[in-house]
């Protein structure tokens, strides 16, 4: 098992400027950092793995599909183009970081909404841009993990239940599923029993609360989800997920209209000792 934290906290692109707070994260005993890739280069993210190397963190990677236009389950050939052409872009600067894990909802773009759940051609061709995209990272060391989000959110992807039957679907080595705590709090009818039921699926998991805010200080069964983690087997990594109010438009986006917290440095902690109490049991 390894912990992670996502840096969405501060950044949605990671520079030179974040170095301190990134060493703040390894000193407090973190194994690795969530690194957000939304605008870049090949070279940035190979610049950015040296640095990390030289803190002595590994990375994960969080990407999303940015707009209606650069979709892979649109409605047009050339959409679908611009989206896994953007799902190709992610796997190699992910490569280039030397990511372990690339995580996210890289299945639709983030509150676009059809009306309707997901029709068996959207699913087809999100399936069909999965396989894609996995091949795509075959070699690279990368695996990729889907992330269901909330229904107030996205409406391709939702439940444990649907991911794991689109990770079937799929039918790659390197493809599986993130298990999120903060969406399936609002999805699950037991969150635990979807943990359960799914587990040979699940190859990342976020641990982010009720409200976005501390981990241990909402309301989400954090304890119980890692114990069922624990109790099937896994061995992945762990990432704190929190939103703050630091970047506006992110703000806008996680629907953070108030601080959960007066620092940074109170999720960092929390996070880490939420996950290493919890796994102990």
């Amino acid at each position: 098992m390894q912990i992670g934290f996502n840096l969405l906290l501060w950044t949605t692109h990671v520079t030179e400027g974040l170095m301190p707070v990134i060493e703040g994260i390894k000193a407090a005993g973190y194994d690795g950092v969530e690194v957000p890739m939304f605008e870049g280069d090949a070279a940035h993210y190979a610049v950015l793995r040296r640095r990390l190397g030289d803190i002595g963190l590994r990375a994960t990677v969080v990407g999303v599909i940015p707009d209606a236009q650069t979709n892979p389950i649109g409605e047009t050939a050339q959409i679908r183009q611009a989206g896994q052409d953007h799902l190709a872009w992610l796997v190699d600067c992910a490569a280039e970081l030397g990511a372990e894990v690339l995580c996210g909802p890289f299945h639709s773009p983030l509150g676009v909404f059809s009306g309707t759940g997901p029709t068996a051609a959207e699913l087809d061709r999100m399936r069909h841009a999965h396989q894609t995209m996995a091949d795509h990272a075959q070699g690279t060391g990368v695996a990729l993990s889907i992330e269901p989000l909330n229904r107030f959110e996205c409406y391709a992807l939702t439940t444990a239940e649907a991911s794991a039957a689109h990770v079937a679907a799929v039918d790659r080595p390197n493809f599986g599923y993130l298990y999120d705590t903060f969406h399936a709090n609002i999805e699950e009818t037991d969150t635990n029993a979807a943990i359960r039921a799914t587990r040979s699926a699940i190859n990342h998991v976020h641990i982010s609360e009720n409200n976005r805010g501390v981990p241990g200080q909402g309301h989400c069964d954090i304890r119980g989800a890692l114990k069922a983690l624990k109790d099937t087997g896994y061995d992945g990594w762990l990432t704190v997920e929190a939103f703050g109010q630091a970047l506006p438009a992110l703000a806008a986006a996680t629907k953070v209209w108030r601080t959960f917290f007066t620092h940074e440095d109170e999720v960092v902690e929390a996070g880490l000792r939420v996950i290493r109490d919890g796994w102990k049991g």
